[in-house]
């Protein structure tokens, strides 16, 4: 059951990261890039899992060289205007997330969602979004057995894992084209690593 379960969470990822937008992902890494250019701050924002995905990343922003935080932390600095608010939910609806979104909004942040519901109140406050393609609710039958019997098959995953998967793989890449574009090497970026650990 474990190796099926990887197999079909490994093509739900694949479908996933297949249906991600070009033209949101080049949109995000520029803003990215004009952000770590002008010094403007990058807070990331996730709850739950999506907060550890969300935490990963940060990590490796961090290792490029951005001046970036997690949203919660108790040395969190003020978000100001024009600096991100980096907020991954797979519902788009998750109140923290929603309300940090909304507090940026006022204040003249610019919002980057990574989300699996672009219509959500999350996505709907975004300047811009990646939609990631997270789980497909079975509308007919919901009992796993009986999904198996009439062959509707959907990844063998709880709750969000496809989205928070899909999220890190992507995440992860998008760090590579960071790299590739910042002209950053890992003996540089191993460079601002943490030693203290």
């Amino acid at each position: 059951m474990v190796k099926a379960a990887a197999e079909e969470l490994i093509k739900g990822i694949k479908r996933a990261i297949g249906g991600i937008s070009k033209e949101q992902v080049e949109k995000v890494i520029e803003v990215l890039l004009s952000a770590k250019e002008q010094k403007k701050k990058i807070m990331v924002i996730g709850v739950g899992r999506s907060g550890l995905v969300g935490r990963a990343f940060a990590m490796r922003l961090m290792h490029l060289g951005f001046t970036v935080h997690v949203v919660g932390e108790t040395i969190t600095p003020t978000l100001n205007a024009d600096d991100i608010l980096f907020a991954i939910s797979g519902s788009g609806g998750t109140t923290f997330a929603v309300d940090a979104a909304q507090i940026a909004k006022k204040v003249g942040a610019k919002i980057i969602a990574i989300t699996s519901h672009p219509d959500s109140p999350l996505g709907k406050l975004a300047d811009y979004m990646v939609a990631i393609p997270g789980r497909v609710v079975t509308e007919k039958e919901k009992d796993y057995f009986s999904r198996q019997i009439l062959g509707v098959h959907e990844p063998m995953a709880p709750l969000g894992t496809l989205f928070e998967a899909s999220a890190v793989i992507f995440l992860d890449s998008l760090i590579v084209e960071l790299m590739v574009r910042l002209g950053e090497t890992e003996e540089k970026m191993r460079a601002r690593h943490a030693i203290i650990e």
